[in-house]
């Protein structure tokens, strides 16, 4: 099994270097893999001239499985858009036809507490959502700016195929079939004619999979029901934008951005896995990052594209056992908790492997 290391800027190299000693663990273990390592975003611009170079790129298309860590730096805001270190994570989405995010957000029970919700309301909460990548706004033209100063005019185009829904609808129907059998379709079909279709697909797909309740959400509502009542939810499915936006929103439900892990999949089951915080560069260097959804992210990469369920329950199950045992980075720990390092929650993640 080959994979391609892509740390990135920011946090993304501290958390990473977590993350490897884990897989090295595994290596050592009888797990049989190859890693290698390239530049990616801001990194990869100061070295070549460009957030995701050719060799970057061709290491991603020829590796099994990439774990990314991420991307981004306010001193790369300034640089033309094609050139900003965010390109690199869309590029990949784009070329390597990742196209099915995957997004956990589990409340473990250590950190019921952590949530800004009151903890009965998150408490036990075990949700997926799943967010089309490679359609929607944010790639549909035409797009741009016209117009002089005065009258400019902004223009994106929300675009979605017929093949696309139904691919990502398969994706939502199948891994609700392996959880809780329900899921939820989000979309805004009451003023968006892409989202009309988007329902209509839904339906359609949904006879072959008998097993599976199917419901539909307007987004506006299925943002509301996640602060209200998110233990409702099993899957959500949703495109682009608007799965964009729930997932993140739905990250805070768990106390931190900084626990949630994700998967990118190609219809081959080929994935790209990344925390979904940013580069965080206010802390970056400080050594104090929680690299807890780097790890999980490689726990998904042994669960989805590897199949090794039994390796994947293993890290998983560790960084269980790290919480259990009180171990908190700054992002996750109440008032008057004492706070571990970045490099001490990866030590006590291997410890408990």
């Amino acid at each position: 099994m080959k994979i391609a290391i892509l740390p990135g800027d920011g946090i993304g190299p501290e958390i990473m270097a977590e993350a490897l000693k884990v897989l090295d663990a595994l290596r050592r273990d009888g797990l049989k893999i190859e890693m290698e390592s390239a530049l990616v975003g801001g990194a990869a611009y100061d070295a070549y001239g460009h957030p995701l170079p050719a060799a970057t790129l061709k290491l991603a298309e020829q590796a099994d499985a990439v774990l990314f860590g991420s991307v981004g730096s306010p001193r790369h805001d300034a640089l033309p858009r094609e050139h900003r270190p965010e390109k690199a994570i869309l590029g990949l989405r784009k070329e390597c036809d990742f196209f099915a995010n995957l997004r956990p957000a589990t409340v473990f029970p250590e950190l019921a507490d952590a949530s800004t919700l009151r903890a009965e309301v998150v408490a036990g909460l075990d949700l997926m959502i799943i967010r089309e990548l490679t359609g929607d706004i944010y790639f549909g033209e035409p797009r741009g700016v016209s117009g002089e100063k005065g009258a400019r005019i902004g223009v994106n185009t929300m675009h979605y195929t017929e093949a696309q829904i139904r691919r990502i609808m398969h994706v939502g129907f199948r891994t609700a079939r392996q959880r809780n059998k329900r899921l939820c379709s989000i979309d805004k079909m009451n003023v968006l004619e892409a989202m009309q279709l988007w329902r209509d697909i839904a339906i359609e797909v949904a006879p072959e999979y008998p097993d599976v309740e199917l419901s539909h959400m307007l987004v506006d509502n299925a943002a509301m029901q996640l602060i209200r009542n998110p233990k409702q939810f099993d899957v959500m499915v949703a495109g682009n934008m608007f799965g964009d936006i729930l997932s993140d929103e739905a990250s805070m439900l768990t106390g931190s951005i900084g626990m949630l892990p994700s998967a990118s999949l190609d219809t081959n089951g080929k994935g790209l896995y990344e925390p979904i915080h940013g580069s965080a560069p206010d802390i970056a260097g400080r050594g104090i990052a929680n690299p807890l959804a780097q790890i999980l992210s490689l726990g998904m990469m042994l669960r989805y594209t590897f199949n090794l369920v039994e390796w994947a329950d293993r890290v998983d199950g560790a960084v269980k056992k790290t919480l259990a045992q009180g171990l908190r980075t700054a992002d996750i720990a109440k008032a008057g908790e004492s706070v571990c390092s970045t490099s001490a929650m990866g030590a006590a993640v291997l410890k408990n492997l």
